[in-house]
């Protein structure tokens, strides 16, 4: 992306807030019910931008407000140019993709929230939910906004339910987690069924961007504005972190002491493999502990339920993997434990982005034993900086009981 005028962290320095930024009154309205005022970082250097109709690349945080960033993009643009000629059902004018069910409902949840003063219809198509239903209501409304996850999309684009021929805005949630799932094909089948990229507006946004995805989305943008987060605040400030040097058969007991121990809100604990969260899942619930599982192994309807579960705190605990993790954008998250450290540095700074979300503390604990410690290192590279490693003190590991 080096043709790509690139903005760092001091372009905006003073606040600025959405009143200010000429937004239709149903979009301003939505966003005052959000209780959105004042812009994050993110939305402050990206929405000048991608409101002239500018392609934007955008890099932040997890729990920075890049939904939100895109959202009122996509929602005013629409809003300032109404269809005026017949546009067909199915016929989408924005497509948002997500890498997982669980964020493409959020996202949908959050789009249906910004525009709940506005007449556009907002379509949600993801797996794991009966396709007949999604069918009936693209069948009864317009596709204004299509948001969904890439083989979703896909079957019903291949039964000519969907069009994204006279698509407007195309946007690219989570890129480098499509890279790591191997959805970028799917993408690209996708996006080839779109307008040309000097056709269309495209908005681009992750926590973090390979040199893979990187070269992708050059083909997929037409002279972006590329908005990047500077290292050393790729893992937040409000966030206190603690790498706790241990042993693997030490990690349970360890796991359970901080659990009894720390002044936890709800918190999410992160392992790499789905039977290792299920292990887990299955001995915190022995133990009397509030506690739901977000894995790949788990029916969708389930995921959603124990999702909500955790938003009203009737779940205290989430034992969670990335891939389904990575749809949680829950605030009040007191801690994130990552039971093993993850095996690709970036999901390390997604991991405790579930904490320390808009302005509040969190605490994020990591263990390290002798099979991952050597996964630190990568870590610290990605966030420029050394982490404090300490051994645990001796009450966090007496015996399980």
């Amino acid at each position: 992306m080096s043709s790509a005028k690139s903005i760092g962290n001091n372009h905006l320095s003073q606040s600025v807030r959405f009143d200010q930024l000429s937004l239709s009154p149903g979009l301003l309205r939505g966003i005052s019910q959000a209780k959105f005022e004042i812009c994050t970082p993110i939305q402050a250097r990206s929405l000048p931008h991608s409101l002239n109709g500018k392609d934007v690349i955008g890099q932040a945080q997890t729990g920075t407000g890049k939904t939100a960033a895109f959202l009122v993009t996509v929602i005013e643009d629409l809003l300032r140019n109404p269809v005026t000629d017949e546009h067909y059902l199915g016929e989408a004018r924005a497509l948002i993709l997500a890498p997982t069910r669980e964020l493409a409902i959020q996202i949908g949840h959050d789009a249906r929230t910004l525009s709940r003063f506005t007449d556009l219809s907002i379509h949600v198509l993801v797996g794991g939910i009966d396709p007949e239903k999604q069918l009936s209501m693209l069948r009864k409304k317009p596709c204004d906004i299509l948001i969904g996850t890439p083989g979703r999309l896909l079957d019903f684009s291949k039964n000519s339910n969907i069009h994204l021929d006279r698509l407007e805005i195309l946007v690219v949630d989570e890129a480098d987690r499509m890279l790591d799932m191997g959805f970028i094909p799917q993408v690209r089948q996708l996006i080839n069924q779109a307008p040309r990229p000097h056709l269309r507006q495209s908005l681009m946004f992750s926590a973090t961007f390979s040199s893979d995805i990187e070269r992708l989305i050059s083909s997929w943008t037409d002279n972006p504005i590329v908005i990047r987060t500077e290292k050393e605040d790729l893992a937040t400030e409000n966030v206190n972190q603690k790498i706790l040097i241990t042993t693997s058969a030490e990690k349970f007991k360890l796991l359970h002491n901080i659990l009894l121990q720390e002044d936890l809100g709800n918190a999410i604990i992160f392992a790499n493999r789905r039977d290792t969260c299920r292990s887990l899942f299955d001995r915190l619930k022995n133990l009397g502990f509030k506690v739901g599982l977000l894995s790949g192994e788990v029916p969708q309807n389930r995921r959603l339920k124990t999702l909500q579960n955790f938003k009203t705190g009737h779940v205290k605990l989430m034992v969670a993997t990335d891939v389904a993790g990575r749809g949680i954008h829950i605030d009040g998250v007191s801690h994130v434990i990552n039971y093993e450290l993850p095996e690709e540095p970036e999901d390390y700074v997604h991991r405790i982005g579930r904490t320390g979300r808009a302005g509040e503390a969190g605490t994020s604990i990591s263990f390290a034993c002798e099979d991952d410690a050597f996964l630190l290192e990568p870590i610290e590279g990605l966030l420029d900086k050394k982490l404090d490693c300490s051994q645990p003190p001796a009450e966090l590991l007496i015996d399980v009981t």
